[in-house]
Protein backbone atom coordinates (compact mmCIF):
# COMPACT_ATOMS: atom_id res chain seq x y z
CA UNK A 1 0.00 0.00 0.00
CA UNK A 2 1.13 3.07 -0.82
CA UNK A 3 -0.46 6.49 0.45
CA UNK A 4 0.04 10.06 -1.02
CA UNK A 5 -0.66 13.52 -0.16
CA UNK A 6 -2.60 15.68 -2.78
CA UNK A 7 -2.30 19.57 -2.12
CA UNK A 8 -5.61 19.86 -4.67
CA UNK A 9 -7.70 16.88 -5.47
CA UNK A 10 -10.65 16.83 -7.77
CA UNK A 11 -12.70 13.99 -7.11
CA UNK A 12 -15.05 14.36 -9.98
CA UNK A 13 -17.73 15.86 -7.83
CA UNK A 14 -15.66 18.78 -6.23
CA UNK A 15 -12.36 20.39 -5.27
CA UNK A 16 -10.51 19.27 -2.28
CA UNK A 17 -7.77 20.31 -0.53
CA UNK A 18 -5.04 18.69 1.16
CA UNK A 19 -6.01 15.21 1.60
CA UNK A 20 -4.30 11.99 1.81
CA UNK A 21 -5.29 9.07 0.51
CA UNK A 22 -4.09 5.03 -0.16
CA UNK A 23 -4.03 2.86 -3.23
CA UNK A 24 -4.02 -0.66 -2.39
CA UNK A 25 -4.51 -3.40 -5.03
CA UNK A 26 -5.15 -0.76 -7.20
CA UNK A 27 -8.08 0.74 -5.22
CA UNK A 28 -8.07 4.31 -3.93
CA UNK A 29 -9.57 5.29 -0.57
CA UNK A 30 -9.39 8.62 1.31
CA UNK A 31 -7.27 7.90 4.64
CA UNK A 32 -5.93 10.27 7.75
CA UNK A 33 -2.83 12.24 7.41
CA UNK A 34 0.53 10.56 6.90
CA UNK A 35 3.64 12.09 7.73
CA UNK A 36 5.14 9.60 5.13
CA UNK A 37 3.14 9.98 2.41
CA UNK A 38 4.31 10.68 -1.13
CA UNK A 39 3.66 14.38 -2.32
CA UNK A 40 1.98 14.93 -5.44
CA UNK A 41 2.67 18.46 -7.06
CA UNK A 42 -0.26 19.79 -8.93
CA UNK A 43 -3.79 18.58 -9.48
CA UNK A 44 -5.15 15.26 -9.02
CA UNK A 45 -8.05 14.70 -10.72
CA UNK A 46 -9.64 10.72 -12.14
CA UNK A 47 -7.57 9.98 -15.36
CA UNK A 48 -9.29 10.66 -18.73
CA UNK A 49 -11.57 8.14 -20.25
CA UNK A 50 -11.28 8.33 -24.81
CA UNK A 51 -13.65 5.96 -26.66
CA UNK A 52 -12.24 6.66 -29.96
CA UNK A 53 -8.44 6.34 -30.42
CA UNK A 54 -7.15 5.05 -34.01
CA UNK A 55 -3.85 5.27 -33.10
CA UNK A 56 -0.88 6.76 -30.93
CA UNK A 57 2.64 6.53 -30.37
CA UNK A 58 3.29 5.51 -33.97
CA UNK A 59 1.10 3.19 -33.81
CA UNK A 60 -2.27 2.31 -36.20
CA UNK A 61 -4.80 -0.48 -35.59
CA UNK A 62 -5.89 -0.81 -39.05
CA UNK A 63 -2.61 -1.36 -39.88
CA UNK A 64 -1.42 -3.76 -37.27
CA UNK A 65 -4.28 -6.06 -35.51
CA UNK A 66 -1.83 -7.17 -32.18
CA UNK A 67 -1.74 -6.73 -28.62
CA UNK A 68 1.52 -4.85 -28.86
CA UNK A 69 0.29 -1.92 -30.97
CA UNK A 70 -3.03 -1.61 -28.67
CA UNK A 71 -0.42 -1.54 -25.68
CA UNK A 72 2.01 1.13 -27.66
CA UNK A 73 -1.51 3.30 -28.28
CA UNK A 74 -2.41 2.88 -24.66
CA UNK A 75 1.32 3.90 -23.41
CA UNK A 76 1.32 7.05 -25.82
CA UNK A 77 -2.12 8.31 -24.75
CA UNK A 78 -0.89 7.74 -20.80
CA UNK A 79 1.61 10.01 -20.87
CA UNK A 80 -1.38 12.16 -21.89
CA UNK A 81 -3.35 11.33 -18.45
CA UNK A 82 -5.84 8.66 -20.29
CA UNK A 83 -6.07 5.86 -18.09
CA UNK A 84 -8.82 4.26 -20.54
CA UNK A 85 -9.30 4.15 -24.03
CA UNK A 86 -11.52 2.31 -26.54
CA UNK A 87 -8.91 1.32 -29.72
CA UNK A 88 -10.44 2.16 -32.54
CA UNK A 89 -10.79 0.27 -35.97
CA UNK A 90 -11.74 2.28 -38.67
CA UNK A 91 -14.00 0.71 -42.15
CA UNK A 92 -11.80 -2.50 -43.52
CA UNK A 93 -12.36 -5.61 -44.40
CA UNK A 94 -13.81 -8.60 -42.32
CA UNK A 95 -11.08 -10.44 -42.15
CA UNK A 96 -9.06 -7.19 -40.33
CA UNK A 97 -12.01 -6.90 -38.24
CA UNK A 98 -11.51 -10.30 -37.23
CA UNK A 99 -7.81 -9.52 -36.34
CA UNK A 100 -8.64 -6.38 -33.95
CA UNK A 101 -11.12 -8.31 -32.74
CA UNK A 102 -8.35 -11.40 -31.57
CA UNK A 103 -6.15 -9.03 -30.67
CA UNK A 104 -8.66 -6.47 -28.22
CA UNK A 105 -8.96 -10.57 -26.87
CA UNK A 106 -5.83 -10.80 -25.97
CA UNK A 107 -4.59 -7.55 -24.98
CA UNK A 108 -7.82 -7.62 -22.00
CA UNK A 109 -6.89 -11.52 -21.08
CA UNK A 110 -3.32 -10.39 -20.63
CA UNK A 111 -4.24 -7.40 -18.61
CA UNK A 112 -2.82 -4.33 -21.40
CA UNK A 113 -3.22 -1.67 -18.59
CA UNK A 114 -6.09 0.84 -20.54
CA UNK A 115 -7.73 -0.80 -22.53
CA UNK A 116 -11.36 -1.23 -22.19
CA UNK A 117 -12.23 -3.00 -25.65
CA UNK A 118 -12.62 -2.15 -29.40
CA UNK A 119 -14.61 0.28 -30.99
CA UNK A 120 -15.95 -0.74 -34.95
CA UNK A 121 -16.19 2.72 -36.43
CA UNK A 122 -17.35 1.52 -39.35
CA UNK A 123 -17.72 -0.30 -42.15
CA UNK A 124 -21.54 0.19 -41.95
CA UNK A 125 -21.57 3.57 -42.97
CA UNK A 126 -23.02 6.64 -45.42
CA UNK A 127 -20.76 7.10 -48.81
CA UNK A 128 -22.43 11.06 -48.60
CA UNK A 129 -20.40 10.91 -45.03
CA UNK A 130 -17.69 8.59 -45.17
CA UNK A 131 -15.42 11.24 -44.25
CA UNK A 132 -11.79 9.97 -44.82
CA UNK A 133 -13.19 6.29 -44.89
CA UNK A 134 -11.82 3.87 -47.28
CA UNK A 135 -15.05 3.76 -49.79
CA UNK A 136 -13.98 0.18 -50.85
CA UNK A 137 -15.26 -1.55 -47.73
CA UNK A 138 -18.54 0.27 -46.72
CA UNK A 139 -20.68 -2.24 -46.74
CA UNK A 140 -23.88 -3.66 -45.17
CA UNK A 141 -23.89 -5.51 -41.93
CA UNK A 142 -23.77 -9.32 -42.32
CA UNK A 143 -23.64 -12.45 -40.47
CA UNK A 144 -19.76 -11.91 -41.05
CA UNK A 145 -19.77 -9.02 -38.87
CA UNK A 146 -22.25 -9.96 -36.73
CA UNK A 147 -20.65 -12.72 -35.81
CA UNK A 148 -17.69 -10.41 -34.65
CA UNK A 149 -19.57 -8.26 -32.58
CA UNK A 150 -21.63 -11.37 -30.42
CA UNK A 151 -18.03 -12.02 -28.87
CA UNK A 152 -17.99 -11.81 -25.06
CA UNK A 153 -14.44 -11.89 -24.43
CA UNK A 154 -13.80 -7.97 -26.30
CA UNK A 155 -14.94 -6.00 -23.26
CA UNK A 156 -16.76 -2.86 -24.03
CA UNK A 157 -18.01 -3.28 -27.39
CA UNK A 158 -18.94 -0.11 -29.84
CA UNK A 159 -20.22 -0.12 -33.57
CA UNK A 160 -20.29 3.18 -35.20
CA UNK A 161 -22.92 3.16 -37.99
CA UNK A 162 -25.24 4.96 -40.27
CA UNK A 163 -28.88 3.92 -39.72
CA UNK A 164 -30.66 4.59 -42.81
CA UNK A 165 -28.22 1.70 -44.09
CA UNK A 166 -28.58 -0.49 -40.96
CA UNK A 167 -32.28 -1.71 -39.85
CA UNK A 168 -33.87 -1.07 -36.82
CA UNK A 169 -34.52 -4.11 -36.17
CA UNK A 170 -30.39 -4.82 -36.69
CA UNK A 171 -29.77 -1.88 -34.31
CA UNK A 172 -31.64 -4.23 -31.62
CA UNK A 173 -29.94 -7.33 -32.31
CA UNK A 174 -26.91 -5.31 -31.95
CA UNK A 175 -27.29 -4.12 -28.70
CA UNK A 176 -28.53 -7.21 -27.62
CA UNK A 177 -25.15 -8.93 -28.51
CA UNK A 178 -24.24 -6.62 -26.19
CA UNK A 179 -23.00 -3.61 -28.63
CA UNK A 180 -23.14 -0.19 -27.90
CA UNK A 181 -24.45 1.36 -30.96
CA UNK A 182 -23.57 4.57 -31.55
CA UNK A 183 -24.74 6.63 -34.53
CA UNK A 184 -22.68 8.19 -37.14
CA UNK A 185 -21.11 9.08 -40.95
CA UNK A 186 -24.72 9.40 -41.95
CA UNK A 187 -27.47 11.43 -43.74
CA UNK A 188 -29.85 10.32 -41.65
CA UNK A 189 -32.93 12.25 -41.09
CA UNK A 190 -34.44 13.10 -37.94
CA UNK A 191 -37.28 10.28 -38.09
CA UNK A 192 -34.85 7.20 -39.15
CA UNK A 193 -32.33 8.78 -36.30
CA UNK A 194 -35.26 8.38 -33.64
CA UNK A 195 -35.58 5.18 -34.55
CA UNK A 196 -32.09 4.38 -34.31
CA UNK A 197 -32.41 5.32 -30.63
CA UNK A 198 -35.71 3.94 -30.25
CA UNK A 199 -33.77 0.38 -30.90
CA UNK A 200 -31.16 1.06 -28.59
CA UNK A 201 -28.55 2.97 -30.20
CA UNK A 202 -27.02 5.39 -27.25
CA UNK A 203 -24.10 7.34 -28.63
CA UNK A 204 -23.30 9.44 -31.44
CA UNK A 205 -19.61 9.48 -33.00
CA UNK A 206 -17.82 12.82 -33.40
CA UNK A 207 -20.75 15.51 -32.89
CA UNK A 208 -21.09 17.78 -35.86
CA UNK A 209 -18.94 15.70 -37.91
CA UNK A 210 -19.73 13.63 -40.96
CA UNK A 211 -23.56 13.65 -39.79
CA UNK A 212 -26.49 15.03 -41.49
CA UNK A 213 -26.94 19.08 -40.27
CA UNK A 214 -29.19 20.82 -38.14
CA UNK A 215 -32.03 23.32 -40.76
CA UNK A 216 -34.79 24.65 -40.58
CA UNK A 217 -37.12 21.75 -41.86
CA UNK A 218 -35.12 18.75 -41.03
CA UNK A 219 -33.08 18.67 -37.48
CA UNK A 220 -31.26 15.92 -38.92
CA UNK A 221 -28.77 13.65 -36.64
CA UNK A 222 -27.20 16.70 -35.37
CA UNK A 223 -30.86 17.90 -34.26
CA UNK A 224 -31.40 14.34 -32.79
CA UNK A 225 -28.44 13.89 -31.16
CA UNK A 226 -28.93 17.16 -29.38
CA UNK A 227 -32.61 16.72 -28.67
CA UNK A 228 -32.55 13.37 -27.28
CA UNK A 229 -31.70 13.27 -23.29
CA UNK A 230 -30.83 9.73 -22.73
CA UNK A 231 -27.60 9.59 -25.10
CA UNK A 232 -24.17 10.47 -24.72
CA UNK A 233 -22.20 12.83 -27.94
CA UNK A 234 -18.43 12.65 -28.66
CA UNK A 235 -16.91 15.93 -29.24
CA UNK A 236 -13.41 16.45 -30.54
CA UNK A 237 -12.60 20.12 -29.36
CA UNK A 238 -9.04 20.35 -31.42
CA UNK A 239 -9.91 23.52 -33.34
CA UNK A 240 -10.40 22.39 -36.72
CA UNK A 241 -13.27 19.60 -36.61
CA UNK A 242 -15.84 22.38 -34.79
CA UNK A 243 -16.42 26.02 -34.48
CA UNK A 244 -16.14 26.79 -30.66
CA UNK A 245 -19.62 28.85 -31.00
CA UNK A 246 -21.18 25.45 -32.16
CA UNK A 247 -19.23 23.27 -29.51
CA UNK A 248 -20.53 25.71 -27.09
CA UNK A 249 -24.18 25.78 -28.35
CA UNK A 250 -23.91 21.91 -27.88
CA UNK A 251 -23.19 22.09 -24.53
CA UNK A 252 -25.68 24.34 -23.67
CA UNK A 253 -28.57 22.38 -25.32
CA UNK A 254 -27.25 18.81 -24.52
CA UNK A 255 -28.55 17.23 -21.43
CA UNK A 256 -26.07 17.94 -18.70
CA UNK A 257 -22.88 15.14 -18.61
CA UNK A 258 -23.68 13.73 -21.86
CA UNK A 259 -21.18 14.81 -23.89
CA UNK A 260 -17.87 13.63 -23.62
CA UNK A 261 -14.36 14.91 -25.17
CA UNK A 262 -13.14 12.50 -27.97
CA UNK A 263 -9.83 12.78 -29.92
CA UNK A 264 -10.10 10.45 -32.76
CA UNK A 265 -6.48 10.41 -32.09
CA UNK A 266 -4.15 9.58 -34.84
CA UNK A 267 -0.23 7.53 -34.89
CA UNK A 268 1.65 10.70 -34.97
CA UNK A 269 0.03 11.92 -30.83
CA UNK A 270 2.85 11.56 -29.04
CA UNK A 271 5.66 11.63 -31.38
CA UNK A 272 7.06 14.38 -33.96
CA UNK A 273 6.30 12.34 -37.60
CA UNK A 274 4.51 14.52 -39.94
CA UNK A 275 2.74 11.71 -42.44
CA UNK A 276 1.78 8.62 -41.90
CA UNK A 277 0.48 5.71 -44.49
CA UNK A 278 -3.06 5.37 -44.61
CA UNK A 279 -4.05 1.99 -44.45
CA UNK A 280 -5.83 1.90 -48.10
CA UNK A 281 -2.83 3.36 -50.36
CA UNK A 282 -3.16 7.18 -49.14
CA UNK A 283 -0.85 9.28 -47.07
CA UNK A 284 -2.15 11.47 -43.89
CA UNK A 285 -0.06 14.55 -43.61
CA UNK A 286 0.10 16.90 -40.53
CA UNK A 287 0.83 20.30 -40.44
CA UNK A 288 0.84 21.54 -37.18
CA UNK A 289 -1.75 19.77 -35.28
CA UNK A 290 -3.95 19.35 -37.93
CA UNK A 291 -4.40 15.78 -39.83
CA UNK A 292 -5.57 15.70 -43.63
CA UNK A 293 -5.81 13.05 -45.85
CA UNK A 294 -3.91 13.64 -49.56
CA UNK A 295 -7.04 13.45 -50.94
CA UNK A 296 -8.45 16.35 -48.48
CA UNK A 297 -10.46 15.10 -45.92
CA UNK A 298 -9.36 16.03 -42.20
CA UNK A 299 -8.02 12.24 -41.27
CA UNK A 300 -8.20 12.42 -37.36
CA UNK A 301 -6.30 14.42 -35.67
CA UNK A 302 -3.14 14.64 -32.95
CA UNK A 303 -5.11 15.87 -30.11
CA UNK A 304 -4.45 14.55 -27.25
CA UNK A 305 -7.20 14.22 -23.99
CA UNK A 306 -4.80 16.81 -21.84
CA UNK A 307 -5.11 18.99 -24.90
CA UNK A 308 -8.91 18.52 -24.95
CA UNK A 309 -9.02 19.17 -21.37
CA UNK A 310 -7.20 22.57 -21.87
CA UNK A 311 -9.13 23.61 -25.25
CA UNK A 312 -12.18 23.30 -23.87
CA UNK A 313 -11.33 25.64 -20.85
CA UNK A 314 -9.37 28.32 -23.18
CA UNK A 315 -11.91 28.27 -25.81
CA UNK A 316 -15.20 26.77 -25.08
CA UNK A 317 -15.08 28.72 -21.01
CA UNK A 318 -16.14 25.56 -19.74
CA UNK A 319 -15.06 25.45 -15.95
CA UNK A 320 -12.28 23.27 -15.28
CA UNK A 321 -14.91 21.02 -13.17
CA UNK A 322 -16.87 20.60 -16.33
CA UNK A 323 -14.43 19.82 -18.75
CA UNK A 324 -12.20 17.12 -16.71
CA UNK A 325 -15.93 15.35 -15.89
CA UNK A 326 -16.24 15.17 -19.78
CA UNK A 327 -13.08 13.90 -20.39
CA UNK A 328 -13.22 11.57 -17.59
CA UNK A 329 -16.95 10.98 -15.84
CA UNK A 330 -18.97 11.35 -18.24
CA UNK A 331 -17.40 8.42 -20.58
CA UNK A 332 -16.68 6.48 -17.59
CA UNK A 333 -20.76 6.60 -16.83
CA UNK A 334 -21.40 5.85 -21.14
CA UNK A 335 -19.19 2.85 -20.66
CA UNK A 336 -20.34 1.39 -18.28
CA UNK A 337 -17.51 1.48 -15.60
CA UNK A 338 -19.01 2.49 -12.42
CA UNK A 339 -15.43 2.48 -10.38
CA UNK A 340 -13.93 4.63 -12.80
CA UNK A 341 -14.60 8.83 -13.67
CA UNK A 342 -14.44 9.68 -9.78
CA UNK A 343 -11.79 9.76 -7.00
CA UNK A 344 -13.90 8.18 -4.05
CA UNK A 345 -13.09 5.69 -1.55
CA UNK A 346 -13.35 2.06 -3.29
CA UNK A 347 -13.17 3.17 -6.53
CA UNK A 348 -10.35 2.48 -9.26
CA UNK A 349 -6.94 4.26 -8.76
CA UNK A 350 -6.36 5.82 -12.21
CA UNK A 351 -5.63 9.45 -11.82
CA UNK A 352 -3.73 12.18 -13.45
CA UNK A 353 -1.59 14.75 -12.04
CA UNK A 354 -1.82 18.03 -14.06
CA UNK A 355 -0.21 21.15 -13.27
CA UNK A 356 -1.79 24.71 -13.53
CA UNK A 357 -2.09 24.73 -16.96
CA UNK A 358 -3.42 21.34 -17.53
CA UNK A 359 -0.13 19.70 -18.70
CA UNK A 360 0.09 16.07 -17.46
CA UNK A 361 2.94 15.54 -14.62
CA UNK A 362 2.05 12.21 -13.62
CA UNK A 363 -0.29 9.38 -14.83
CA UNK A 364 -1.56 6.44 -12.48
CA UNK A 365 -3.48 3.38 -13.69
CA UNK A 366 -4.31 0.92 -10.93
CA UNK A 367 -2.55 2.75 -9.11
CA UNK A 368 0.61 2.61 -10.94
CA UNK A 369 3.05 5.03 -12.74
CA UNK A 370 3.07 5.11 -16.06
Amino acid sequence: MTIYHASSLFTGDEFLSDVYFSVDNGVFKFVEADANAVALKGLVAPGFIDVQVNGGGGAFFNAEQTPDCLDRIAKAHGQFGSTAIMPTLITDKVEVMAKAADATAQAIAEGVPGVMGVHFEGPHLSLGKKGTHSEQFIRPITEQEFAIYARQDLGIKMVTLAPENVSADDIARLVECGVKVCIGHTNADFATTNAALAAGADGFTHLFNAMSAFTSREPGVVGAALWDDNSWCGLIVDGHHVHPSSAKLAIRSKQRGKIMLVTDAMPPVGTDDMEFDFFDGRKVIRTGDRLNSTTGELAGSVLDMASAVRNTVNTLDVSLAESLRMASLYPAQYLGLHKKGRLLSGFDADFVVLDAQQNVQATFIAGKAL
